[in-house]
């Protein structure tokens, strides 16, 4: 199975690719989406838009997985975040896949055992569980492909209990 991972943000998205065979990942590929700032919002969104439609092209993904807002004290940061997170679901939606969301505390948790983990932390086990990874990319690119890694857990659990019940 192939798993996009979307770490959404409106300046900058992140996205990771991996591959799950059995309990073994490895990774694809990774990258950012980034929009110009002096652009017009509708404008920024259709890069998104853009730029995920031609990672979802070049790759194929199975299922996407994409990780939720946070709650932020600026009202109208919040909202064009939101806008922007619409786009990274609505895209591979729109391709047929399956669009998982996990929160910020899940992914910490899935990743490094505690929902609270340090940025640092986070890194160093996506490195660790993605050998492959390049050096030197982003916390965004991480970020996504630590989403990617969240759902993967959770697919394989989720199979495991369907299998559980079938039996």
């Amino acid at each position: 199975m192939r798993i996009l991972g979307i770490d959404p943000g409106l300046q900058k998205t992140g996205w990771g690719i991996i591959e799950v065979h059995g309990n073994a990942l490895s990774f694809v590929s990774c990258g950012l989406i980034k929009t110009d700032s002096k652009a017009m919002l509708c404008e920024r969104l259709r890069t998104l838009d853009s730029g995920l439609s031609d990672v979802l092209s070049n790759f194929s993904p199975d299922e996407a997985a994409i990780e939720e807002t946070f709650v932020n004290k600026n009202p109208a940061s919040a909202l064009k975040l939101g806008q922007a997170r619409g786009v990274g679901m609505v895209v591979p939606a729109r391709a047929g896949l399956m669009v998982a969301e996990y929160s910020a505390n899940q992914v910490k948790k899935s990743i490094v055992g505690s929902g609270h983990a340090a940025k640092a932390q986070m890194g160093m086990m996506v490195k660790t569980l993605l050998p492959s990874i390049p050096k030197g990319i982003s916390e965004d690119e991480a970020d996504a492909l630590a989403v990617a890694i969240c759902h993967a857990h959770h697919a394989a659990s989720r199979i495991h209990r369907i299998g559980a019940k079938v039996s």
